[in-house]
């Protein structure tokens, strides 16, 4: 027999540390080649690291959440040492594949195994978030691998709660520590550093936005059947995509500690979307080149992976400025934080059927607030303005979408 220490592997990117964010296995276990050892959160994505080799598990390299840099022990294992010499060796584990995504739900869903039942980090979180024993729960992933849908349905048919027969509701005195890790841990992280590195500022302008919904409204009655549905979100992204080769200053990327901003003709545009792990911004590369449907088609499958927890660290990482609305949620006015090391984000609000003086009389339109905020190091306020204004003339005269 041999042991072997498998190391945390370098995952590119600089990045110098990972957090431990679920063990898949444990001391004793027997495991075979590639089976997934451990989940590891970097500062975009959950990665899940392999076997190199087949043994058993003598030891872990640490407690869920520590934070553990590359090269550091993250597991040791006894293998069968084929040339019948004892020895330790140090291994790093080999470069992590992609979370696999999930299989079409079988005609019966499987039980998990006596075992710890397998799901990702994120469908554990929002487990014990809703209080569900994944024990009880069946998996329709390969394996049994319990997904969100899985979760979905179980709420579905899980029985509600009685209600209590006396009129008068009883105190409660419990209490609920819930530790800040993986994803929460990280999101934490970089709201408090783009809040203590950037001197923010937020711009708002208000938007009559009556003639674009109903050009989107022609568009989705014309091409709707053939094409993908139009949602408010393309369109957003084209108002920005004509406004930024005049304000190159807003697409940009500020390493503050260099003292270089770094202009980009190039639009990787921020989608920033909430996920049951927290919120995430996947990347609409090239939103430049795009035209409206595969805008929305490239925006829906980025959303979808990022909520399945599917998202590579390339579709999480590079953009050079953001998008974020939370659609009829988002209120009258708000000020997003920016996506460092960005230097701009446009917040959209909620649109609204409000009377309007228009020719001298109150007529009824549907507006919408942009809520945006800037990098004041980089971003002077009559830039930001500018901006704004001219992402509100395309919206407001939606021709203008069309014209470069």
């Amino acid at each position: 027999m041999a042991t072997h220490a498998i190391k945390v592997p370098d995952l590119g990117e600089g990045i110098a540390e990972v957090e431990l964010v679920a063990w898949r296995v444990q001391p004793g276990d027997t495991v075979a080649e590639d089976q997934v050892l451990a989940d590891v959160m970097t500062d975009k994505a959950t990665v899940e690291i392999p076997s190199p080799v087949a043994g058993k598990v003598l030891a872990l390299g640490g407690e869920v959440g520590r934070q553990m840099a590359v090269g550091a022990e993250l597991i040791r294992i006894d293998v069968v040492d084929h040339g019948g010499a004892e020895a330790i060796r140090d291994t790093p584990a080999p470069a992590p594949a992609p979370a696999p995504a999930p299989a079409p739900a079988p005609a019966e869903r499987a039980l998990p195994s006596a075992g710890k039942p397998l799901a990702s980090p994120a469908v554990r979180h929002r487990a014990a978030v809703l209080g569900i024993d994944l024990q009880q729960v069946p998996g329709s992933g390969a394996e049994g691998r319990i997904l969100h849908e899985d979760l979905d349905a179980w709420l579905v048919r899980r029985p509600g709660p009685q209600a209590p027969s006396a009129a008068r509701p009883a105190e409660r005195n419990d209490e609920e520590a819930v530790p800040v890790t993986g994803v929460r841990r990280r999101i934490a992280q970089r709201m408090q550093d783009a809040m203590r590195r950037i001197p923010h500022f937020t711009y708002v302008e208000e938007v009559d936005v009556t003639e674009l919904e109903l050009l989107r409204a022609r568009i989705n009655e014309r091409w709707g059947a053939e094409r993908a549905h139009l949602t408010l979100l393309p369109l957003l992204v084209r108002a920005v995509v004509l406004a930024v080769p005049r304000f190159p200053q807003v697409n940009a990327r500020f390493d503050d500690e260099k003292g270089v901003l770094t202009r980009h003709g190039a639009v990787h545009l921020g989608i920033a979307t909430q996920t049951p792990a927290g919120l995430m911004v996947p990347v609409l590369r090239h939103a430049e080149a795009r035209d409206l449907w595969s805008s929305a088609t490239e925006i829906a499958r980025l959303a979808d992976a990022a909520r399945a927890g599917r998202a590579t660290r390339d579709e999480l990482s590079g953009s050079t400025i953001t998008l974020t609305s939370l659609g009829a949620l988002g209120g009258i006015a708000s000020t997003p934080i920016i996506n460092s090391p960005e230097v701009a984000i446009i917040g959209v609000n909620r649109i609204v059927l409000r009377p309007v003086m228009q020719g001298g009389a109150v007529v009824a339109r549907r507006m919408m607030n942009l809520s945006s905020s800037f990098d004041h190091r980089v971003v002077d306020g009559q830039l930001a303005a500018e901006f704004i204004q001219a992402v509100r003339a395309s919206l407001e005269c939606p021709a203008l979408l069309f014209v470069e």
